[in-house]
């Protein structure tokens, strides 16, 4: 199935109180003459007891070397509650976006293009955090379809299928890192994840996150030596990553047209 912008929903993520990037990305939106559905962000804070519940804290702490933010949680669900929405629409695809995305000016064009390429996807990226080490899978006009060998986090701007959506929701409870650390697992969640480069857009939020504060100043850290699962399970995951591009035949480039 060859998929369209009008088989696409589109669900801007955002927090109630930053109001200021509401706005700006509101004015965003219009100017690319895109239709969308707001998402409630997720406060972490405000809801704390509930969403504490959903997390194993220790685990979460051993994997990221580092204290548990409230915004950690209230970031992940957003997403969550995003897809459940993004479900219950009956589109086929979504188009999700947080609140700090700058498109570049081929945005649409770019997500035209991947939506005709949807074979060769489940999900994909269309800005990043990190993307390391890529692996071309094919090209897509102008822009390069990848897999990525390194960490691929960020999640600003990407699509996603419904059938994709409906398998990994059951599979991201309880919590054990954050969810941009989490998607990039798909060797653990068995869908492919891949990228779109040059990326039609990034992320910036004035170095003020609504997750880790100002110049990433909420971040405590532990000591070096708490951190050791840290860097060991960061160490595992490129293998775990390498080991199941190979098993499915994504590992060697192959950059041939796929429209």
């Amino acid at each position: 199935m060859t998929l369209t912008r009008a088989d696409m929903g589109t669900w801007l993520i955002n927090l109630p109180r930053a109001v200021e990037r509401r706005r700006t990305m509101e004015a965003r939106l219009a100017a690319l003459g895109l239709p969308h559905t707001l998402s409630e962000g997720v406060d972490g804070k405000a809801r704390a007891t509930e969403l504490l519940k959903t997390v194993d804290v220790a685990l979460f702490e051993r994997n990221h070397g580092r204290r548990m933010l409230p915004g950690d949680l209230g970031c992940y669900h957003a997403h969550l509650e995003t897809w459940r929405a993004f479900l219950q629409s009956g589109k086929p695809v979504a188009l999700i976006l947080e609140d700090d995305v700058v498109f570049h000016d081929d945005f649409l064009a770019a997500v035209d293009l991947a939506l005709k390429a949807d074979a060769h996807w489940d999900m994909l990226k269309l800005n990043k955090v990190r993307a390391k080490l890529p692996v071309c899978q094919g090209r897509i006009g102008p822009y390069v379809l990848n897999a990525y060998a390194g960490p691929a986090t960020g999640l600003g701007a990407y699509l996603i299928k419904r059938e994709t959506a409906e398998r990994l929701l059951p599979r991201l409870l309880p919590i054990t890192c954050m969810i941009d650390y989490e998607i990039p697992r798909f060797f653990a969640h068995d869908f492919r994840l891949f990228g779109l480069e040059p990326f039609p857009s990034h992320q910036d939020d004035g170095k003020v996150s609504m997750i880790t504060g100002v110049n990433l100043g909420d971040i405590e850290k532990f000591r070096w030596y708490r951190r050791l699962p840290y860097y060991r399970k960061k160490a595992a995951n490129y293998f775990r990553r390498i080991w199941w591009l190979a098993r499915k035949g994504y590992l060697f480039p192959r950059c041939r047209p796929l429209l």
